[in-house]
């Protein structure tokens, strides 16, 4: 169903994921800019919770910013993969499908941790993939559940798919924030990739359902770059004393329990509705390292 673009006066946005990192920042976003919103209460697997609350609120834009991605990190979901699917599969895919018997736009914050470099997207090559290619990394269970209900979700002509990637925020002592993480490890890989950065990308978002579009949109800003390099920049514009040191994936491999992805993705798409849109080292020096060049350092 084609959705047309509507002023934000006329928006009522129910947001999922109210306790989660995005889910937070999308009720910020919209009470900054005036748009009525209220965060969801049913839990994304009680589909009769999920039938009662749009009835009651009468949503026009959902955004769906919930999910599990494991605590400490998507290894969890190794051990856990009832809840997971329950959640990522199963839960995910009752939003899209009840909003979608009421014509009700839904933006979901999925996941572009679904590729990995190969002989056809080299490392280096700037050759990225696409919305249209098939998911091609398994490596852990958390990616195969978001790789599955992604070629499902594709199905629904109401859902606004976003593949966001090792999201980066503008505050560098919160631990769900990349820079924190890779700041705060023994070792790191030094691996280019595509990235998110969520002071440019989040209100792009919420815009993007205003305008209705729908398919699926690599999120990431253009181009990559390396933990080496967010590193340096780390050094350079916040803490001139840090130290970082590198490992290889062999040995990354020996301390982790599930695989991670590594890849670039393509965001010409992205691009053309939105020309502004600043390459990923541009965008963290305007939105991360400038904002915070100077500020005390976090312990």
């Amino acid at each position: 169903m084609p959705f047309a673009p509507v002023a934000e006066a006329d928006m009522n946005v129910l947001i999922f994921g109210k306790s989660g990192w995005l889910g937070g920042q999308l009720g910020e976003l919209c009470a900054n800019k005036g748009v009525k919103f209220q965060f969801a209460s049913a839990r994304l697997e009680d589909r009769a919770a999920l039938v009662e609350e749009f009835e009651r609120v009468k949503p026009t834009h959902i955004l769906n910013a919930a999910g599990v991605t494991g605590r400490p990190n998507v290894d969890w979901c190794e051990s856990h993969k009832e809840e997971t699917l329950r959640v990522n599969v199963i839960g995910t895919m009752n939003v899209a499908d009840v909003a979608n018997e009421r014509g009700i736009h839904v933006t979901l914050f999925a996941t572009g941790c679904i590729f990995e470099y190969d002989d056809a997207h080299p490392l280096g090559s700037g050759i990225g993939f696409k919305e249209e290619d098939t998911p091609n990394f398994h490596g852990s269970f958390y990616s195969h559940t978001k790789a599955l209900v992604e070629d499902m979700m594709r199905n629904y002509p109401n859902v606004c798919i976003l593949r966001v990637r090792m999201p980066i925020g503008d505050d560098l002592s919160f631990h769900r924030n990349f820079i924190y993480k890779i700041s705060k490890y023994e070792k790191v890989v030094n691996i280019p990739n595509s990235m998110t950065v969520l002071p440019e990308m989040m209100p792009i978002s919420l815009e993007m359902a205003r305008r209705g579009l729908t398919g699926v949109y690599n999120f990431t800003n253009p181009g990559v770059v390396s933990h080496n390099e967010i590193l340096q920049m780390y050094k350079d514009y916040y803490d001139p004393a840090f130290t970082w040191r590198n490992f290889s994936l062999e040995e990354q491999a020996k301390v982790i329990v599930a695989a991670r992805s590594n890849n670039e993705l393509d965001c010409t798409k992205l691009k053309a509705e939105f020309p502004e849109l600043l390459s990923i080292k541009d965008s963290l020096v305007k939105y991360i390292f400038e904002p915070n060049k100077g500020k005390k350092v976090a312990a």
